[in-house]
């Protein structure tokens, strides 16, 4: 199975301002587009909850699952399972790709759980100076550039796998 974190930064490493913001408050409408074209090619999306609280609904198209220990939301799945249970659980169900969307926390712990392959990063060029990282504690990973960077306007998209 695919699993990829799937995420814009700010120029300083920031997925947003606070835990309130919505990405596409401050993202260029070409993040938009890949993300949009690429979360339904996987077809399945994992975030947490904040994060689907921000957005406030589900997305079309793609089967969405929140990572919560009590929450529930209506018209999404919510699980408390870790990223290697459900990565198993939906590799029985044969999911056959997953879009890690964020948070902060969510995308540490799949990192941290070695089970992300790939990821796709648009750099946004914009600073907010402090806020949310992309991850929310040290980890370590190496990366090799699958493919050259892509550049709309002052966005660039950067697609990398995650090494063993």
């Amino acid at each position: 199975m695919t699993v990829f974190i799937i995420a814009a930064v700010t120029l300083d490493g920031k997925i947003a301002r606070d835990g309130g913001q919505v990405s596409t408050a401050w993202t260029s409408e070409a993040d938009k587009k890949k993300f949009v074209q690429l979360t339904k090619e996987a077809g399945t999306i994992v975030m947490g909850s904040t994060t689907y609280e921000t957005i406030g609904r589900p997305l079309p198209g793609r089967r969405t699952i929140v990572i919560s220990r009590s929450k529930k939301y209506e018209g999404v799945e919510v699980t408390s399972e870790s990223p290697a249970e459900l990565i198993t659980r939906l590799g029985r169900e044969a999911v056959r790709s997953l879009a890690v969307c964020g948070g902060s926390s969510i995308y540490t712990q799949f990192m941290k759980a070695g089970v992300v392959t790939k990821l796709y990063l648009t750099i946004e060029p914009v600073v907010f100076g402090s806020g949310i990282p992309l991850f929310s504690e040290p980890l370590e990973a190496k990366l090799e550039l699958a493919a050259p960077p892509e550049r709309i306007d002052n966005t660039i998209f950067l697609t990398y796998n995650v090494l063993p």
